[in-house]
């Protein structure tokens, strides 16, 4: 299930995109902009984003049940590829789609004296998106203290991810809709803030593609990583009482949830009270370097494959 500090992550995300949306309307409104009306757009697409994401995170906290017995963890895997169609279909094509309208039918003239709404809405916005970005950064890296990148790969939070992804994505917007207004203001032609618009949805197809396949595999059932991998081979080392061990599946269920199953063979000259003593200690060893292996299960091919 998703962490508090996803939660937390969450919520600055949606407060900060809420205002910076109504900003982007209006200085929208009043310049008539194509890049302007896109990010407007993209911000309240990023809040619906945000709302659904606070969805997922609270189901995926509902216990386990008859119908689910490993829980519902995966819900949050859910919400966020929902978020990823909608970053797709609504945050990119809109953008495009407007980008298309002003370059087939530009503006008669551009209203130069309301140019200012755009700038101040621009580095407002850059300034509320930073500080979400650095918030959920913040939080990210309390939990993943390692190199960035790494954590990204190691972190199965789909939550913070997508947030984290998210206000990167709109800070880079926000660029190229200063960059596209500036051009506009300096030269007279509405084709560049029509461009801004494009590059904006383009922005936001790539954006929707990487978070839909990072949540396509954990939706499926992606396995732990190489590195907790070996740490369990390193573990299931030490016993000298296994002939051997293998076939170990696993599977993410949650951020902080991983189902686990393995199977080993005992030496012909370890009893069955000793027998059943290793394989607890084995589940006690992996769960106390590493909690998010929540069902552990090892099957013993040395007493007729009686699972434990």
């Amino acid at each position: 299930m998703a962490s508090n500090s996803s939660t937390l992550s969450v919520i600055g995300a949606i407060v900060a995109n809420l205002l910076i949306a109504v900003l982007k309307f209006i200085a929208a409104s009043f310049t008539g902009s194509a890049a302007m009306l896109s990010e407007g757009i993209h911000s309240v697409i990023d809040t619906t984003n945000g709302l659904l994401l606070l969805l997922g995170i609270k189901r995926s906290k509902k216990g386990a049940n008859k119908i689910h017995p490993f829980g519902q963890g995966k819900e949050i895997y859910f919400w966020s590829f929902v978020v990823a169609i909608l970053i797709f279909a609504l945050g990119g094509g809109v953008a495009i789609y407007e980008g298309i309208k002003h370059l087939t039918h530009p503006p008669t003239e551009i209203n130069h004296s309301n140019i200012i709404w755009n700038y101040a809405v621009i580095f407002g916005a850059m300034i509320f998106e930073g500080s979400s970005l650095i918030y959920a950064m913040k939080q990210f890296r309390k939990k993943y203290p390692t190199g960035f990148t790494s954590a990204l790969e190691e972190s199965k939070d789909a939550a913070s991810m997508a947030i984290i992804i998210e206000e990167s994505a709109a800070m880079i917007g926000l660029l190229i809709a200063l960059i596209g207004v500036t051009l506009t203001f300096f030269t007279n032609n509405p084709i560049y803030d029509a461009i801004s618009s494009i590059a904006i949805g383009i922005l936001l197809f790539a954006v929707a593609g990487f978070l839909a396949k990072e949540t396509q595999d954990l939706l499926i059932g992606e396995s732990i990583s190489n590195k907790d991998l070996k740490m369990i081979n390193d573990i299931l080392n030490q016993y000298n009482e296994l002939e051997f061990f293998g076939n170990i599946k696993s599977m993410h269920l949650g951020p902080d949830e991983v189902l686990l199953a393995l199977e080993v063979n005992f030496k012909d000259n370890v009893t069955l009270h000793e027998l059943e003593g290793i394989i607890a200690k084995i589940k006690e060893q992996i769960r106390k370097v590493d909690e998010k292996f929540t069902y552990i299960y090892i099957e013993s091919n040395s007493i007729s494959k009686n699972e434990f």
